[in-house]
């Protein structure tokens, strides 16, 4: 036992007591305290996130037509929705950029992951970091980046041009979703159907393919959602004719905020929140 420790153990009067170890109240109550400051910070954070969108989404329902007064409850500008048509045009527009990028990324996405997680070949770790690009990178690099591709090229933006740049980026967050699922998928599911006399293509349709639909369905949900809000890179490469619902939405802005911007926003984000919901309850089954 060291000096200081003997003579902490020593009564005044030089008498000898026996040592007690420190009792663990103080590093409880230490961590209750550390618990408490995480728990009002991650509030804290909550709320600057949220609390705009949260008001957003109240004064949708104002009968007022000044953004900020509240005149009573009501659903005056979902209803001047309808009658929008450049509106409902824009809408038509992302819609079908959505359904399509959704469908033909997923495709592309699912067949990615495969090769990926199950085959060796020559190349395989560029493709696989040039795949994680589209993830990486800042959304104005890749804009500028399919921009700059098409005007080499002389492509006239359209709705195609579009739709081509969201299925380059959505196939990256399909692939990755589609091969978390296949790497926690038992090989030995495919060499029992093998050993049963299953060919490859049926060992993929009857076991491999429902096993990876929960995936597969999840990253399409997560594309379209990603395909249907992206507002930087489609600003960039969208031609005339070709306008999208949230370029749409940042054109009313720049002319002021009216309650019918927050009417479509509210849409917007309760379909978004749907979508991502869905999505994740499909990868925890």
């Amino acid at each position: 036992m060291t000096t200081t420790s003997a003579s902490s153990s020593l009564k005044p009067s030089g008498q000898r007591v026996p040592y007690r170890p420190p009792t663990r109240s103080r590093d409880r109550a230490r961590a209750a305290f550390n618990s408490r400051i995480l728990t009002w910070l991650a509030i804290g954070i909550f709320l600057f996130l949220y609390l705009p969108i949260i008001v957003l989404v109240i004064y949708s329902f104002s009968g007022a037509r000044n953004v900020g007064v509240w005149a009573g409850f009501s659903t005056r500008w979902y209803a001047e929705l309808l009658g929008d048509r450049a509106l409902i045009a824009a809408f038509r527009v992302s819609l079908w950029v959505a359904v399509w990028s959704t469908l033909i990324a997923t495709v592309l996405g699912t067949l990615a992951a495969l090769a990926l997680e199950r085959y060796r070949f020559f190349g395989r770790l560029t493709f696989d970091t040039a795949l994680y690009l589209p993830i990486i990178i800042p959304d104005i690099v890749m804009a500028l980046s399919t921009l700059l591709f098409f005007v080499t090229f002389a492509v006239p933006l359209s709705r195609y041009t579009i739709l081509v740049t969201h299925v380059a980026f959505n196939i990256a967050f399909v692939a990755v979703v589609v091969r978390a699922r296949l790497a926690e998928m038992d090989s030995s599911l495919e060499e029992a159907a093998a050993d049963l006399g299953a060919n490859a293509w049926t060992a993929f349709r009857r076991v491999t393919l429902p096993i990876l639909m929960p995936g597969i369905v999840s990253g399409a949900l997560l594309a379209f959602t990603l395909s249907l809000d992206d507002f930087v890179i489609t600003f960039f490469v969208a031609g005339p004719g070709s306008t999208t619902l949230p370029v749409r939405v940042y054109s009313m802005i720049k002319f002021g905020v009216t309650p019918e911007v927050n009417a479509i926003s509210t849409l917007m984000l309760a379909g978004s929140t749907v979508l991502v919901v869905i999505s994740l309850l499909l990868q925890r089954r």
